[in-house]
């Protein structure tokens, strides 16, 4: 009987151990040892200098496409946090899976239907503890402004809108026409859902990313005509 029990026991202990090994073995495990990311490439001429940044919470101007050619390194972990049938968020979303194709960029998504599911996706997000969190849609912002004061840690980056008080964690991009900061202030009178077009939105992505591997976080992008 004991020969009969230690048997089991030892299969049992070899059935456990056999399942994290399986995990590990997958490339979609995020809860594996990761590689602290970096910027590959420099910016160019007339981006943000990370070796004198603007104040925390003001507004820099790169110049356009000063942003191409620095890029995430490998395995970059993003979660996109979306919300919004309108055709803003759409190019958004849009914009943010063709970049990730692009860069090999490993992300995921968190759709938020409803605006009442902000938070919740904001926090499932943070769950997975990602190198960055993009917010598309302005019903995120009023979450990610009462969500992200308590995740200094936790990059964020916002596109086509901002945080009226943002954290040094949260760097948004935004151009004429965007630039909607929550419900309490209202739309701004400028804001033009015809702007967000798709090399916009690209622009704002690209840009937005290069400021957060740089270090240059905690404030706004505010991208010219291009």
């Amino acid at each position: 009987m004991r020969s009969s029990l230690r048997s089991v026991a030892a299969l049992a202990a070899a059935a456990a151990l056999a399942v994290p090994l399986a995990a590990c073995g997958s490339g979609d495990d995020w809860s594996r040892p990761h590689p602290r990311p970096f910027a590959v490439g420099t910016a160019g001429p007339g981006f943000v200098d990370p070796a004198d940044p603007p104040a925390p919470e003001s507004t820099a101007t790169p110049r356009p496409g000063s942003w191409s050619d620095l890029h995430p390194s490998k395995g970059y972990r993003v979660v996109l946090v979306a919300s919004g049938e309108d055709r803003p968020a759409k190019n958004l979303v849009a914009a943010v899976r063709q970049w990730a194709e692009d860069e090999d960029v490993d992300l995921r998504e968190v759709i938020a239907e409803h605006p009442s599911e902000a938070v919740p996706s904001i926090t499932e997000a943070l769950d997975m503890r990602p190198d960055l969190i993009v917010g598309a849609g302005n019903d995120l912002i009023d979450a990610l402004a009462a969500v992200t004061p308590s995740h200094l840690s936790q990059q964020f980056l916002v596109v086509g809108a901002e945080l009226a008080e943002p954290t040094e964690n949260v760097t948004a991009v935004d151009w004429s026409g965007a630039s909607f900061r929550g419900e309490g202030l209202g739309m701004s009178s400028t804001y033009d859902p015809a702007s967000f077009t798709a090399a916009r939105c690209a622009a704002a992505v690209r840009a937005g990313v290069a400021a957060v591997l740089t270090g240059v976080t905690g404030i706004v992008l505010w991208l010219d005509e291009h």
